[in-house]
């Protein structure tokens, strides 16, 4: 308090008093926080504003200062991870890329036309192929090069204008949705970037349809995680939180976290990554969406799960696993999500535990886990794909090369053009080559998913 009993009016301004109170020196507050002397000056005077919540709550618990006092939601502790509130977003402005200028003598209009000759030349290329028979052709592994360089071109507003009414989108985002989760990658280097570039479009005239334009971004975000394009990824992620946030729209909001936390973890932030999907399951406002909000939940969890076996943390993987999969017994069957067609169930729990003691070093573990599924009962084509491919991965670990190579063959009979256009798959073939001996089904697949031999 002041002389005159008011509150310290800024952040600032209750460290000092705090720490003149406990006759600290600046330089000895510097050591506790890890700032210099000038900059616990600059802060507490207000020359630098205490608005990251980081800096706040290592000056908080440096001092002794309750976390509310600085409007802190207090940490929590889950499976020994400290877990922290995630800042709302601000509301996104409406979309402004229009034609672009001039830049270093470049006509942009001559590159413009240049960048959509490429990508029509490379998707002549890939449909050629798919389509002299019906079996996959090497052209499919172009595939998610010809969709990354549409979502790409989409996100920068470059090519031309989509406009489509209000009634079309949500019909055209089942579409996309549809492709998806069939792992139909050639429709989806169509639509997907055409339904950005409409949605962006009708959002300058209608704001109120952020929310199926941030659906739109999530399952864009989806698409580049699968294809490892995490640069990418990271701007469509941020822009699907955004434009949730600022539709209001909680169930996209707390999806949009999850692919943050997956973003996090490939990048090695792992106690972020776990933080971030920690925070996001706990939120009070998902609590309150009823069945979905509930299942949102579990795959949140999921993912903080995945997140643990990722670091190594083996014990903590399989009791947020266990939690994820008592979420899933509460609900007492699969609850379907608009947008995630694999919905949450018992069976996609299992799952994913799967992957998550693959990535934890156990594939013994993930063979039993496998064992327990049959594949005719995952929900749809990409989840039995991702199935295989699991699979595939676990005996890749075991050092079992027949087993691996017909798990693989199995996931590219259920979803081929997935199984050539993603990283991991090629990963997987790449090790398989180099490895021992090349059998003609494993050169066969490799031909196919574009791998040199």
């Amino acid at each position: 308090m002041d002389a005159i009993g008011r509150a310290p009016a800024t952040p600032g301004q209750l460290v000092r008093q705090t720490r003149q109170a406990q006759r600290l020196t600046l330089a000895q507050l510097g050591q506790l926080t890890g700032y210099s002397a000038a900059q616990v000056s600059r802060y507490e005077r207000g020359i630098s504003p205490m608005t990251d919540v980081a800096v706040l709550r290592c000056f908080a618990e440096a001092l002794g200062i309750p976390h509310p006092a600085f409007g802190l939601v207090p940490p929590q502790v889950r499976h020994g991870h400290t877990t922290v509130s995630t800042t709302a977003y601000l509301r996104l402005p409406a979309h402004k890329v229009g034609g672009t200028q001039r830049e270093d003598g470049e006509d942009p209009v001559r590159r413009r036309n240049l960048l959509a000759n490429l990508a029509v030349t490379a998707a002549a290329a890939a449909g050629s192929r798919l389509l002299r028979s019906g079996a996959a052709q090497a052209g499919e592994a172009l595939l998610g090069e010809v969709l990354v360089t549409g979502l790409r071109d989409a996100m920068l507003g470059l090519g031309d204008t989509v406009n489509a009414s209000p009634e079309q989108l949500p019909a055209e985002l089942a579409r996309v949705l549809t492709d998806f989760h069939t792992c139909r990658y050639g429709s989806l280097a169509v639509r997907l970037p055409r339904l950005i570039r409409a949605g962006h479009a009708l959002s300058l005239s209608a704001p109120d349809h952020y929310a199926l334009l941030a659906q739109s971004y999530v399952v864009t975000t989806r698409m580049l995680i699968k294809l490892d394009e995490q640069q990418l990824g990271w701007m469509a992620a941020d822009r699907a939180r955004q434009l949730a946030e600022a539709g209001g729209d909680v169930l996209t909001v707390a999806e949009a976290a999850r692919n943050l936390a997956v973003l996090a973890r490939k990048a090695g932030w792992s106690e972020q990554a776990m933080s971030i999907a920690l925070a996001a399951a706990d939120d009070p406002s998902l609590r309150s969406a009823g069945r979905a909000g509930v299942a949102e939940r579990g795959l949140l969890i999921q993912s903080a799960a995945y997140t643990a076996a990722r670091s190594g943390d083996r014990k903590g993987m399989r009791q947020l696993t266990d939690e994820a999969a008592a979420i899933a017994g509460e609900l007492g069957g699969a609850t379907l999500l608009r947008d995630h067609g694999g919905g949450f169930s018992p069976v996609t729990v299992q799952l994913h535990r799967i992957s998550a003691e693959n990535s934890a070093g156990d594939p013994a573990a993930a063979l039993r886990a496998a064992r327990v599924i049959a594949p005719q009962s995952l929900p749809s084509v990409e989840r039995r794909s991702r199935y295989y491919v699991d699979i595939a991965a676990a005996f890749a670990q075991l050092g079992r090369r027949d087993d691996c190579v017909r798990a693989l063959l199995a996931a590219e009979r259920h979803a081929p053009e997935e199984t050539h256009a993603r990283p991991a798959v090629r990963s997987l073939v790449s090790g398989l080559l180099t490895s021992g001996r090349t059998a003609p089904e494993l050169r066969g697949l490799a031909t196919r998913s574009g791998v040199l031999i």
